[in-house]
This record gives C-alpha cells, sequence and structure tokens, in this order.
C-alpha cells in the first residue's frame, strides 16, 4: 500500500455510481478515500423513480450468453463480464443486505416492498456503512491528467480535487454536463441517439383507446426487418408498452436515421397460426351466427373494443351478423388480425426514465477491469458507456456489473 490512502473520485451518483464506490470501498476497508461527486441535489434519482416507483432491480436471466442477448449495443463485449456479475450475484448482493427480492412473472426483479425507496435506502447505508462520502451538488466541469498519471477534478464552482483513480458513472450522454468530463480527458463518444420510446401514430382505430392494452401482440418493421413482441399499450398520442419499447431500443439508430418517420405491422394474434384464425373465424360464422360481428369476438386476447375497431375498418357494416359475413370480409379480418400496418410519425419519451444508446467507445476500454486503455487510472461504469439494454431491468443489470468491476479494479491498483 502506498503510504497515504489513496484518493477515488466517482463522477456520477446514480445506481453506477453508489455500486462502484461501495464495491471499490468494501475492497480496500478504510485504506482509501473514496468520493461520489452528483452534480443534482438528489442522488440514486433513477433508482427513485424506475418501475413506475418500484424499481425493477434487474432481470431473472441467469445465463450470461442469454442475458448478453437482451443488449442491442454491447452484446458481445458484455458477455464475459456477465461471466463475473450476472444477475444472481446481484440477487444475493441485495438480500444479503436485508432487501429481499421477488420474481415477477415477465422475469424482472423487484424489492417486494414493491419501493424503490427500499433499494436507495440499502445503496445510501451500504455507502456510509464502507465510508464513502457523497458530495451534492458539485459538477464536474472537465478532468486534467497531469504527467505523474494522477488526476485533478475541476467542478463548475472552481473546486480542485486531486485523485489518484477516477470513476466515471454519468449516465447517458444527452447532456453537455455529462460529456464534458469524458471529451477533457480526450475519449470521443458516440452520439447519443433516444432509446426506449414511444411511438406517435395517429389513426382512427386507436382512437379513444387510450388505456387499453393486448397481451401479446408481434411487431414488425418491414424495411429494417426488426421485430419485437409482449405486451402492448394504447396511449393518447399512440403505442407504448414492452413491445413498442423493445423494438424502439432495437432499432434506435436505424429510426433515428429515418427522423422517426416509418410504418409497423402488428400481429395482435402471434400465438396463432393463419389458418387457425381461419378457422376461428369460420366456427364463429357457423355456431354465433345471430350475434353481430363487431361485438362478438372468438379472440379473447384482443379487448372488445379494438376488436370493434378492426372490424369497423375493413367495411363491415354495423349491425351485420355472424352468418351473413361475406368472404372477403372474412379474408380481410384476417389479414388484419396478423397484420395490421400503422404509420409512426414520431416518438414520445419519458424525461425521468430516458434511457440512450451512444457514450465511450467500447474498443477504447478494456472489459476486463473498466479502465480507459487511453488514460491509466480512469474508469467508466453504467450508461456512459455505449451500452444499452431492453426494457425489464437490463440496464441496471449493466450498470451493476460494471460497476462491481470498476470498483474491484480500482481496489486492486493500490493493492
Amino acid at each position: 500500500m502506498p503510504s497515504t490512502s489513496p484518493k477515488v473520485l466517482i463522477v456520477g451518483g446514480g445506481a453506477a455510481g453508489f455500486f462502484g464506490a461501495i464495491t471499490c470501498a468494501e475492497a480496500m476497508g478504510n485504506q482509501a478515500q473514496i468520493r461520489i461527486l452528483e452534480k443534482a441535489a438528489q442522488v440514486l434519482h433513477k433508482v427513485r423513480i424506475s418501475g413506475g416507483g418500484r424499481c425493477n432491480v434487474t432481470h431473472a436471466c441467469f445465463e450470461p450468453r442469454p442475458l448478453a442477448t437482451h443488449y442491442p449495443r454491447g452484446e458481445r463485449t458484455l458477455i464475459g463480464p456477465f461471466h463475473r456479475w450476472q444477475p444472481e450475484d446481484t440477487v444475493a448482493w441485495f438480500e444479503n443486505r436485508g432487501v429481499p427480492l421477488k420474481v415477477e412473472a415477465d422475469g424482472r426483479v423487484f424489492p417486494t416492498s414493491d419501493d424503490s425507496q427500499t433499494i436507495l435506502r440499502c445503496l445510501q447505508d451500504a455507502a456510509t456503512a464502507a465510508g464513502v462520502i457523497v458530495s451534492r451538488k458539485t459538477e464536474v466541469a472537465r478532468i486534467d491528467t497531469p504527467s505523474d498519471n494522477h488526476f485533478e477534478v475541476h467542478t463548475s464552482a472552481g473546486e480542485r480535487i486531486a485523485a489518484d483513480a477516477v470513476l466515471i458513472a454519468t449516465g447517458g450522454i444527452r447532456s453537455a454536463a455529462a460529456r464534458h468530463p469524458v471529451q477533457s480527458v480526450g475519449h470521443d463518444l458516440t452520439p447519443a441517439t433516444p432509446s426506449l420510446f414511444t411511438f406517435h401514430i395517429e389513426d382512427a382505430r386507436l382512437t379513444d383507446l387510450q388505456g387499453l392494452s393486448v397481451n401479446p401482440v408481434s411487431i414488425h418493421e418491414p424495411a429494417s426487418r426488426l421485430s419485437a413482441s409482449g405486451p402492448l399499450l394504447v396511449t393518447h398520442w399512440g403505442l407504448s408498452g414492452p413491445a413498442v419499447l423493445k423494438l424502439s431500443a432495437l432499432g434506435a439508430r436505424t429510426f433515428a436515421e429515418k427522423d422517426y418517420s416509418f410504418s409497423i405491422d402488428i400481429n395482435w394474434l402471434p400465438d396463432q397460426k393463419e389458418e387457425t384464425i381461419r378457422d376461428a373465424l369460420g366456427t364463429q360464422r357457423e355456431h354465433a351466427r345471430k350475434r353481430t360481428v363487431h361485438s362478438w369476438s372468438p379472440f379473447n386476447t384482443i379487448p372488445r373494443r379494438l376488436w370493434s375497431r378492426l372490424v369497423d375498418n375493413i367495411g363491415v357494416p354495423d349491425k351485420t351478423i355472424w352468418s351473413h359475413l361475406a368472404r372477403p370480409h372474412l379474408n380481410q379480418l384476417v389479414s388484419s388480425l396478423t397484420r395490421s400496418t400503422f404509420h409512426v410519425s414520431g416518438k414520445s419519451l419519458n424525461k425521468d426514465e430516458f434511457v440512450t444508446c451512444g457514450g465511450v467507445h467500447l474498443k477504447d476500454v478494456s472489459f476486463k477491469t473498466l479502465e480507459s486503455k487511453h488514460v491509466p487510472g480512469l474508469y467508466f461504469a453504467g450508461e456512459v458507456l455505449d451500452v444499452d439494454g431492453l426494457t425489464g431491468g437490463f440496464n441496471f443489470q449493466s450498470a451493476w456489473t460494471t460497476a462491481y468491476i470498476a470498483g474491484q479494479s480500482i481496489a486492486a491498483r493500490f493493492q
């Protein structure tokens, strides 16, 4: 050990920043001075508001390779890190600190309290117990790298802070404040592009159906051949839900290049073959002869109001009964159920839970240590890297994983 305690600065007080600080502090005991610098008045903001205030901690996918497939940017790079820290480790970490977790039907993992404050308090208590200092309202303007391989961190308030190692965990790089620390040390950034956004769609089939959900559906964007499946939610402005968010992440850069103007096809019955659907409609003609087509659907996963809109869209008169449904209309209904085309004319973002793709080039970072290949002693973790995951706890998991490895690596540097 050096004769004086190493000074480690963590730039960013979010999930990755806290987890990296805690990991490093616990590995080094009281032999280092570890300080988190957070520009906002509050720390762990995304932890607080994620999952509708419940905090989707991770996802119950416990094999590194399948887990990595949930990352449109970073899939191959993350396989190695996930062998060292994956969701099973995350679950154990929190439960060993008195925070029981639960796995929901779709694989998302939440605290059993259904309260993100449980996770927030756990991280803050662990940081305090490990001796981590947290400085709020402290924005980093730039980082200098003197020739002796030490760092001098400059805050926007004029403070100069010496450090022996720096971990940058500022989150997405959409703001200049998040980009400046990275660029000041000479690292290039892949431009930030929105990910996990909802679709603006103006279509009579969706008018006044806000709040209606369908599960499952399959969505396909023909031009890029991208597709996603899962629950779908109709909103005031168009479509949202896990299926839409997944497709938006997969096509984040493609859709940005199209200026968010493109067409999608929705299969409302993805679990059924077209012939099965046709047979079900034929059976309906035989056994529900006197019931109106608009009000009587053979498919219980399609809400009645949506069914009525789909039937109306193909031109079936309002009071048509099943026995009078013409063969051409039956064929059109099959087509509408398996491929309804909608035009997307923009996007909407949840500003609080906003996720971007883009960040520090992965080729410039060693994923064995999360250390910069160009600046010794400089580390990265979380969304500041050009890594982003699908909705469902995957972005938090990449934050925990990269922060853990960075924290361990910084500790090992001084031992």
